[in-house]
Order: C-alpha cells, then sequence, then structure tokens
C-alpha cells in the first residue's frame, strides 16, 4: 500500500494575494446603457417580436403594461399561451422594466 508521508499540497492562495479590482463586474452595478443594451440583446435574440414592442412603445405607459403583462403572465395572451420564458429571458424583462421605471417613472 502506498504511503502519504511526504507529500505535500499546494498553499492555497491567500485572502490579500487576491486581486478584487479585476472581478467581474456584477450586472446590477453595470451603467443603466449596457444593462438596457444587454437585456435588449437577449431579447431580440429569442424573441424577436416582443423585442421590437418593447422598442416601438419604450417611453409610454403602454410599454410598463405590457412588459408588467409578460412578467407576470409568460406571455403576450395572444393566444400564443406559453408557461413562463427561459430564466435569462425574464432576467431581461424585469431589467428593462425596472430601467423603463427608473427613466420614466412609474406610468
Amino acid at each position: 500500500m502506498a504511503s502519504n508521508e511526504g507529500i505535500e499540497f499546494p498553499k492555497l492562495t491567500e485572502e490579500e494575494e487576491i486581486d478584487w479590482t479585476t472581478r467581474p463586474t456584477p450586472l446590477h452595478e453595470l451603467p443603466a446603457a449596457e444593462r438596457m443594451g444587454r437585456a435588449l440583446a437577449v431579447l431580440e435574440g429569442q424573441h424577436k417580436r416582443i423585442f421590437t414592442a418593447i422598442t416601438t412603445i419604450w417611453g409610454h405607459k403602454e410599454c410598463s403594461r405590457y412588459m408588467q403583462g409578460l412578467i407576470m403572465n409568460g406571455g403576450e395572451g395572444t393566444g400564443r399561451e406559453r408557461i413562463g420564458f427561459k430564466p435569462e429571458v425574464l432576467s431581461a424583462l424585469m431589467t428593462l422594466d425596472l430601467l423603463h421605471d427608473q427613466q420614466f417613472g412609474k406610468l
């Protein structure tokens, strides 16, 4: 049977040695324009019709209502019923809804 005597494990990195300035920026810390761009890119890639609707009515109270309906109902209610959205799409919708409210207030 082999013996483990004399085997040294590498030392773990000390906390003070980690350079936290190079960590990825959390999404909530990104500028609003960057968060909006990322959220719109998700919608454009996965739900072109929803992307078009949101970009067309952005800034109007109908936009806020439309996004809230999508978030709460999981679909547009146009006969193409679905059971929710993928997590990244739901996150994008919630981000856009928040940014819309921040920019235009609760309409």
